[in-house]
């Protein structure tokens, strides 16, 4: 017997899809949107949405299980991390003094990220807050060519990175969840 979960999908259309097409949240009608702000803005939210996608319907201890060995990744850890991220990158906008850390010193986020619901809660509490601040600072600044901090970055350098940080870590949540309850896809 294995302790590996049977792979499976709620998608009856394609089977290597996380949802069927009507039922995807990401999908819209109509055609994308124009412009480059509005293009990175549109790819940015369809990555954090599927984020919360891979999360869902999990409790706080598969939330918290470090599914994928020896990485300490958990998908609860990447909630937790992208949280840290998104109060980093502001950092590298505003002067002065820059805001503290979140969880801790290196891997806090990862290592703090227990089977506990307050965690868990207080997790996408901070993901959500500090979303919203990162969108709200760069909101201030449609020009995409616009330099800004110590290290005069382009905002659309910024919003580049933003979009393959959660990329990447999308990609991470695939092969966690996968190797939590065997949920596939996209």
């Amino acid at each position: 017997m294995s302790d590996r979960p049977t792979r499976w999908t709620r998608a009856t259309v394609y089977p290597d899809m996380w949802a069927d097409p009507n039922d995807d949240p990401r999908n819209s009608a109509g055609p994308g949107p124009d412009g480059e702000l509005a293009t990175l803005r549109d790819y940015l939210e369809d990555y954090r949405l599927t984020l919360r996608m891979k999360c869902e319907g999990l409790d706080a201890e598969q939330l918290a299980r470090r599914s994928v060995p020896p990485s300490t990744m958990s998908l609860l850890g990447l909630v937790r991390h992208l949280a840290e991220v998104e109060r980093d990158w502001r950092n590298w906008i505003v002067e002065g003094d820059p805001l503290p850390k979140l969880y801790g010193e290196r891997d806090a986020d990862f290592d703090g990220a227990v089977a506990e619901q307050a965690v868990v809660d207080a997790a996408y509490d901070d993901l959500e807050r500090e979303q919203a601040a990162t969108d709200a600072l760069l909101a201030r600044y449609p020009d995409l060519g616009e330099r800004v901090g110590k290290d005069a970055v382009s905002i659309r350098e910024l919003l580049v990175h933003r979009i393959e940080e959660y990329a990447r870590h999308c990609g991470h949540a695939d092969l966690l969840r996968e190797c939590v309850d065997g949920r596939v896809g996209q």
